[in-house]
Formats: C-alpha cells, sequence, structure tokens
C-alpha cells in the first residue's frame, strides 16, 4: 500500500481554513456595520422675553424694558388709559409708529436691537392730562403694553423688526 503524505493535506486544509474565515470576516462586517436608531429629543432653542420696568410720579409713567430672553430683539410700547396720554423721549432713542391695521393705534418703537440681558438706555415718558369739567375721573390706571420680535437679518446683514412674526407652539409663522 501506497503511503500519503500528511504534509500535503494539512496545507491544503489550512488554505481552506484560512480562506473561509477571510470570506466569514468580511460577511460579518457587512451585517454588523449598518444599525438603526429610534426616538428622539424635543430641543429647546429658547425665546426671546422682555419686561417692563414702570415707575410712577408726578410727572406720569417712566417706561423702560428689559430683555431677559435668550436672544437679540426690537422692542415697541403702547399705553391705553381714560384720560389723554402724551409720550416724549428726552433723551431720544424711541420713535413713534403708527399700527397698520389700526390707525387710531401708535406704537413707541426703541430705535436699536435690544440685547439679551440688557435694558434700553433710554426711558419712554407717558405723561396724562385729565378732561375739563366734571369728566375727570378720581382714579385710573395707565396700562403698558409692551411687545417685542426677535431679531432678523436682511441678505447684507442689516437688522430688521418683523412685527407680524408670530411664534405659537413651538413654531413660528408670519401673518400678513
Amino acid at each position: 500500500m501506497r503511503k500519503l503524505h500528511k504534509k500535503p493535506l494539512i496545507m491544503a486544509a489550512a488554505t481552506l481554513a484560512l480562506t473561509g474565515t477571510l470570506a466569514v470576516g468580511s460577511a460579518m462586517a457587512y451585517f454588523t456595520t449598518y444599525s438603526t436608531a429610534g426616538g428622539g429629543v424635543k430641543m429647546n432653542m429658547g425665546f426671546t422675553e422682555t419686561i417692563p420696568n414702570e415707575t410712577v410720579d408726578q410727572n406720569g409713567k417712566h417706561v423702560t424694558i428689559s430683555n431677559i430672553g435668550d436672544y437679540d430683539c426690537f422692542v415697541r410700547v403702547t399705553a391705553f388709559a381714560p384720560v389723554t396720554l402724551t409720550y416724549n423721549t428726552p433723551d431720544g432713542g424711541w420713535t413713534e409708529m403708527v399700527d397698520e391695521n389700526d390707525k387710531n393705534v401708535s406704537y413707541w418703537c426703541y430705535d436699536d436691537v435690544l440685547p439679551a440681558g440688557k435694558t434700553t438706555e433710554q426711558e419712554l415718558n407717558i405723561t396724562y392730562k385729565f378732561p375739563e369739567g366734571n369728566d375727570k375721573p378720581e382714579e385710573f390706571n395707565i396700562v403698558v403694553i409692551q411687545e417685542c420680535t426677535p431679531v432678523l437679518y436682511d441678505e447684507d446683514g442689516n437688522p430688521y423688526a418683523d412685527w407680524n412674526h408670530v411664534i405659537k407652539d413651538d413654531s413660528t409663522q408670519t401673518t400678513e
């Protein structure tokens, strides 16, 4: 009988085993490199929030606005009372703007961008005048309404205010 040499058989088996492991490794890499994920995280991008600071003396109401929000903004103010109101700005910094939708309402807009964490440097003074005769109220309030809108930038990088921009339920829209 003929004697079989074991060395070529062992070499052939080792070659097949190595070739097989190379193929299995790349196949395993294909199946394990892709994965899927689920779920989500709600992100809070921050908001612009302002508060009015009002002091009253014999000369009327003195108003400044503080930006306690996360972003720079523009602010405007109007007031309502049962008496005639007059606005003045002794140091400037405020400009009157008539509401496009209601010509009887005017706002006083702060001229500069109000940075986050800052207060308007110039104050807006609101004085009142009682009507002539017996129509003078014994007691009344001057209700100050203030609004803010985030700073938007045009294509040239200039800041502007869009007073029709509405933030509602974590979404934004522009009303016409």
